[in-house]
């Protein structure tokens, strides 16, 4: 039996919101944006992460740039930068792209670097477009209001292409699957976790847990933003008033998030592999470091438990070599 959600029926988009692709940065100082795409081909057990990164610094010029990593379950990942190149505000509301080495022209992506080369393209399902999930709340991503908030503009899309490490060209299958991201704010979280799982039939888990950087704030528990879809709802209703209610413990290579809302309980239990990860530097807009441990083919034990007279499993997944996640840190 499906499991339901409490809530109505999935919002549709709003006519009037402009495409969650667009490039929001306005020409600013110390702003960074951020188009990710990770994806998992169950055939090969190829896991991808492609990421497009806008910096305009405090001093200095705006710039863009980004890196490819390639997860194969028989070889150590491959790690690879792209960029950097001017960026000017404008684009035609279009993310930069970055003198051919790297275009995101959705819903295609392709790019080449001297280790990794990448022509893709997802979809939709056509009969049912599943909406953005929003890990933060919509209008905090409106409105800009929070020092950084992401949206999961394609939750769960099938991918079609080739993706080539060294000689070796793998064309996708055609379960490949995987999401389509966003981030606009003033930098990375002091320490964050991140967790996207494909759930099946367009069910997703996305999880973003951090610790802000503004003083007073660097020094409390991690935060945790959750969004479950489930069935075309999504869990909790509000993600900033229910982030309180969750637990996290940040950690490699193990990491965790519980809670519970209302009659609801999630628990998500995260291995990123040591052998098959990759460790990436950042450099936020004031200049300071962030290192991040992203894995594309991570294990993740979820739990989601509903009350009736007692506390009853109402699902359970188990995703091994199949998550996408990662852990931030500062040095």
């Amino acid at each position: 039996m499906r499991v339901r959600l409490p809530g109505g029926p999935r919002r549709a988009p709003r006519p009037d919101t402009p495409d969650a692709l667009a490039q929001r940065w306005r020409g600013q100082r110390r702003r960074l944006e951020v188009w990710y795409v990770t994806l998992t081909d169950p055939r090969t057990g190829l896991g991808c992460w492609i990421h497009h990164e806008l910096v305009s610094p405090v001093s200095g010029d705006a710039h863009a740039h980004g890196w490819a990593a390639v997860f194969r379950p028989d070889a150590p990942p491959v790690l690879d930068r792209f960029g950097a190149s001017p960026v000017s505000p404008g684009h035609a509301g279009r993310p930069p792209q970055l003198g051919g080495a790297a275009v995101l022209d959705p819903p295609s992506l392709r790019g080449e670097t001297g280790a990794v080369a990448w022509d893709l393209r997802w979809r939709h399902d056509a009969a049912d477009p599943s909406p953005p999930l929003f890990t933060f709340p919509a209008w905090a991503w409106e409105r800009e209001s929070l020092p950084a908030a992401q949206v999961v503009v394609v939750p769960s899309a099938a991918f079609e292409g080739t993706i080539r490490v060294g000689r070796d060209v793998v064309t996708l299958s055609p379960h490949a699957r995987g999401a389509v991201s966003h981030i606009y704010g003033h930098g990375n979280a002091q320490r964050w976790g991140w967790l996207h799982a494909e759930l099946g039939d367009g069910d997703v888990l996305e999880i973003v847990s951090a610790v802000s950087r503004r003083p007073g704030l660097n020094h409390l528990p991690a935060l945790a933003f959750v969004q479950l879809r489930l069935g075309g709802r999504d869990w909790p209703r509000d993600p900033l008033a229910a982030a309180p209610l969750f637990r996290t413990r940040l950690g490699l290579p193990a990491w965790d998030v519980h809670g519970t809302v209302g009659r609801w309980r999630l628990r998500a239990e995260i291995t990123i592999p040591e052998a098959g990860s990759v460790r990436v530097g950042y450099v936020d807009p004031d200049g300071a470091g962030a290192t991040c441990v992203n894995s594309e083919i991570a294990d993740a034990e979820i739990v989601l438990e509903h009350r009736r007279d007692r506390w009853e499993v109402a699902a359970r997944w188990d995703l091994r070599a199949a998550a996408h996640a990662e852990i931030g840190s500062r040095p």
